[in-house]
């Protein structure tokens, strides 16, 4: 049975890689055709692409009354975007990050968390009245990316133009890759976990929060490798925000989600990998992720993972 589970979770690889190559071409065509900025699209429409596996997930475990995943799931994605999806793009090629990005996106994606950490603690639980604060948050966000749409528009000769309705298809394919691969992985992987006896919170935090970040860091990857650097940290910034406000708002607006104190920690590192990213891209104001910043996330992050199993 378990080796049933693994091929399909091999397959459901295979898809978010095709899923990830179609939606970056069809982005950027989309990007090119009508002259809006490459990283806008990388903050909305790539990055609500790649959230869209936390969303279905989070339902799923907020109305199942898995709140320890619903949690962990978020919490674990956002550090996995973090730390392995930059870490291992960053691995590829150094990741050249725009001023405006690192003064205006990631301080938003800072204040998200603090956001979301502060609702959840406060309570104990994430109400329908927390959900409706975190979409209003995720409001300002939209207008923002709004006023941005057009500055830095894509530029670059090897971006492929299709029609309208082939750009459409490239992206609508591509999500639904991402969507049915990442479901794919998710639960087989669960699956493969229970059969080895793992506590739910920590398949929230590392299966689960790993196999639903699948879709950023494949596309994250094949964006950088294409050159759309841009794309790539707008993919993880934007992920990050939809999850937190987003994914978080719609669950908690369904089905109330209690929340665990045990999370506090896993919080804490959440809030401190994103003030460490953002460190890291300002000091000497080089504005980009190096290949020895990259491998530091990566270990930062088997590290953190090592903890979680040592912790249970």
């Amino acid at each position: 049975m378990i080796f049933i589970y693994f091929i399909v979770t091999i397959i459901g690889f295979i898809m978010l890689i095709k899923g990830a190559d179609f939606l970056v071409d069809g982005a950027s065509s989309l990007a090119k055709k009508f002259q809006v900025s490459e990283l806008a699209i990388g903050l909305t429409i790539i990055a609500f692409g790649t959230s869209a596996p936390e969303l279905i997930v989070n339902i799923f475990a907020a109305t199942g009354e898995h709140d320890g995943i619903t949690f962990g799931n978020i919490i674990g994605s956002n550090i996995f975007n973090i730390l392995m999806v930059l870490g291992v793009s960053g691995m590829l090629a150094p990741i050249v990050v725009r001023k405006n990005t690192i003064l205006k996106e990631m301080p938003f994606m800072l204040i998200s968390v603090i956001i979301a950490f502060f609702l959840a603690w406060q309570g104990q639980v994430l109400s329908r009245i927390d959900g409706i604060i975190l979409i209003s948050v995720l409001m300002i966000f939209f207008v923002y990316i709004f006023g941005i749409l057009k500055m830095n528009p894509m530029e670059g000769d090897d971006i492929k133009i299709f029609s309208t309705w082939q750009t459409i298809l490239l992206i609508l394919i591509g999500t639904m890759g991402l969507f049915v691969g990442g479901k794919l992985v998710v639960d087989n992987s669960v699956q493969i976990a229970k059969l080895l006896n793992v506590s739910e919170k920590l398949i929230g935090l590392t299966i689960v929060a790993l196999g639903t970040s699948l879709p950023e860091l494949v596309t994250s990857v094949v964006a950088v490798k294409k050159g759309r650097f841009d794309m790539a940290i707008g993919n993880v910034i934007g992920s990050n925000i939809f999850n937190l406000l987003l994914v978080l708002g719609v669950t908690s607006l369904i089905c109330p989600v209690r929340y665990q104190p045990q999370l506090n920690f896993d919080f804490s590192i959440l809030l401190a990998v994103t003030i460490l990213l953002f460190v890291s891209m300002v000091v000497g104001k080089k504005y980009r992720i190096n290949k020895i910043e990259a491998f530091s996330f990566i270990v930062i992050y088997i590290g953190f993972i090592a903890y979680l199993i040592n912790r249970g």
